[in-house]
This record gives structure tokens, C-alpha cells and sequence, in this order.
């Protein structure tokens, strides 16, 4: 059975309104953390556009702003007893209905994506550099997935691993809401993609266009008996020194993202790790990837779309109600690419 929120008001009558999920407390269980409210609606002020939301995405993120975990983040100023964003949202597409001073880029009309937070209500008040134009051949469902995840695996595959047509690259966590991405924009470089996923979902990294697939659960792909010249991680439950017994003596190692269970630095301690080794690493290229939101590689991810050459990869699709459906199906590790809010 399908678990609805529970709805509040939280605005004096006669106010401009919205639903929107809100979230008072850090814990572990979306179920008990979030609420359906009627809140106040933003505005857009200066440097910003409102935009009303048709989509949103779930991303990984949204489990630590949920949590509170890492440690680090809170100390990163996420908000030390309780969250900042009462809203775990980030990735939109929508509508711009109103537009701030000193916006001259985009107008009421215009059909959009990009990132701000509390993604997961009807409007969202978003800063006009970390918004583009939506590819024109995506719905809005579709465009929602790529903000965050989109254009991390752009980040990784263009300033860090430097891609190069012909190489040989290995994405681990390839069927993800990242690998998903990496696949594609790995496979558009011009490279021979292998990527690695479970069982069920291999024939989806098989249909973004990989050259080959391996099953984490029947065969190890970091043996060493492969060599790949640039390694995409997006697992991070694999050491350091086991996923470079795979890397090639010149090859580069990006490390995208990752989680455990250390309550301070979580997936980040491999991070640093790989920042404290890398001057040593004798010829490879150790790399640790934090991505910047930014309207110029939005509107590079929509060129990339635009022509073909990527589509973003979408699991399920769930009402508002349901939010915490979605984030549930991401956290237990079921979605095939992107779980998606509609609005």
C-alpha cells in the first residue's frame, strides 16, 4: 500500500499558498520526517525567477539533507541541530512565471531547469545563474532528472577525467542517477564503455550504450586482469587500492561519489584519501570531484541532449503525495536511473 503524507497549513488564510513538502527535523526515515504543507508561495527577488514546477527529481543528496549526515555538512552549514532547507528538493523543470530585478535572460513563459532548494513544491524561487532554457526534446519529467546528476557526470567526464575518443573507460554504479549519465557522455567522448551494475539492471546500462557489462554480484571488475584508462566511480564501496589495481600505470581514477557509514565524513573520507595520495600516485591521476551548479554547463547538458546523444534515464515517476515513496526507492537501491516527482 502506498504510504500518502500527511498534509498541514502552515500560512495564515488570505496568503498566497503552495503545497510543498516540509521537513522540520534531521532522522533516518523519510516516512516520519516529511509532511505535505500549504506554505507561504516565494517570490522571485532580485538576481531570481519564479518558477511554477512541473517536475522534480530525487537525488542522493536528498537523502543527506534528510539525515543530516555526514556530520561534515551540518558543520558545512546545512544547519547544526535541525536543517536550513525545510525542503529536500533540489533538481526542477517547470514554467517562469515571474522574474526578479536585474534578470534579463529569461522571461515569464519560458520552459526550464535547473536547481534550487525546496524543488518539491509547486513554485520554487531559483537563482537565475543555476537555471537554463529545458531541452526542447525532453518532457519535463525528463529534463528533471538531469540538473544535479546531469551535470555532475559532465563535470567528471569533461574537467576531470579530461576524456579522450578511443579510451578505455570503466563506470562503476553505471545503472545510478550519475553512472546512468556517465554512460552516455562517456560513450558521446567517443570511448569503449564498460560498466558495471547488478543483475537486473545491466540491460539498462546495455541500452545507454555500453560496450560491455559486468555483474558486480558474479564477477569482480577490478582484478586487475582488465586495465582501463580512466575509471568513472560512482560506487564508493570499494577501496582505494582495489579499484587501482584496474587503473592503467598512466590512467585516471575521478572519484564521483559514494556512501558508507562513517557518521562524520561518510563516502567523502575516500575523497580526501585520494587528495593526500594523489602527488605519490607514480604517473596516475587521482581525481575527487565537487560539483558546482551553474547555468553555462545546463545549457551545455541541453546542446548534448538536444543533438542525441543523451537521454535521461527515468525509473519511476511519483506524485507529490508520495515523496516519500520515492525517496524510499532510491535509498533501498531499486531505481534504474532517476526516480522522479511530478507535479
Amino acid at each position: 500500500m502506498t504510504a500518502r503524507l500527511d498534509r498541514t497549513t502552515t500560512t495564515p488564510s488570505g496568503e498566497d499558498t503552495m503545497r510543498a513538502i516540509a521537513q522540520n527535523v534531521y532522522g533516518p526515515e523519510p516516512e516520519t520526517l516529511l509532511h505535505e504543507a500549504d506554505v507561504p508561495r516565494p517570490a522571485a527577488g532580485e538576481g531570481k525567477v519564479l518558477v511554477q514546477v512541473a517536475a522534480a527529481s530525487v537525488d542522493r543528496g536528498t537523502w543527506h539533507l534528510l539525515t543530516g549526515r555526514p556530520q561534515l555538512m551540518r558543520l558545512m552549514g546545512f544547519g547544526l541541530r535541525r536543517p536550513k532547507a525545510l525542503n529536500p528538493g533540489r533538481s526542477f523543470a517547470g514554467t517562469v512565471v515571474e522574474i526578479g530585478d536585474g534578470v534579463t535572460q529569461l522571461h515569464p513563459g519560458d520552459e526550464v531547469y535547473g536547481t534550487a532548494e525546496g524543488s518539491f513544491a509547486e513554485y520554487v524561487a531559483a537563482d537565475v545563474g543555476k537555471v537554463a532554457r529545458k531541452p526542447a526534446n525532453l518532457s519535463f519529467e525528463q529534463a528533471a532528472a538531469a540538473p544535479v546528476s546531469g551535470v555532475t557526470a559532465l563535470q567528471a567526464v569533461r574537467d576531470q577525467a579530461r576524456l579522450q575518443p578511443g579510451q578505455r573507460v570503466l563506470v562503476m554504479g553505471a545503472s545510478g542517477g550519475v553512472g546512468t549519465f556517465l554512460v552516455q557522455l562517456a560513450k558521446a567522448s567517443g570511448a569503449h564503455v564498460t560498466g558495471v551494475a547488478s543483475t537486473t539492471k545491466l540491460d539498462l546500462v546495455r541500452t545507454l550504450g555500453a560496450d560491455e557489462v559486468i555483474d558486480y554480484r558474479v564477477e569482480d571488475a577490478l582484478t586487475g586482469e582488465r586495465s582501463y584508462d580512466v575509471i568513472l566511480d560512482t560506487g564508493g564501496n570499494r577501496s582505494l587500492a582495489e579499484v587501482r589495481r584496474a587503473l592503467a600505470p598512466t590512467g585516471t581514477l575521478v572519484i564521483v561519489g559514494g556512501e558508507d557509514d562513517g557518521r562524520w565524513l561518510g563516502g567523502f573520507a575516500r575523497n580526501l584519501k585520494a587528495m593526500a595520495i594523489a602527488p605519490f600516485a607514480r604517473g596516475q591521476r587521482l581525481r575527487s570531484l565537487a560539483s558546482t551548479e551553474n547555468a553555462a554547463d545546463l545549457d551545455e547538458l541541453r546542446a548534448i541532449i538536444e543533438r542525441g546523444d543523451l537521454t535521461p534515464a527515468i525509473d519511476r515517476t511519483y506524485p507529490l503525495s508520495e515523496t516519500t515513496e520515492a525517496i524510499r526507492r532510491l535509498m533501498d537501491g531499486e531505481a534504474r536511473g532517476k526516480v522522479v516527482i511530478r507535479l
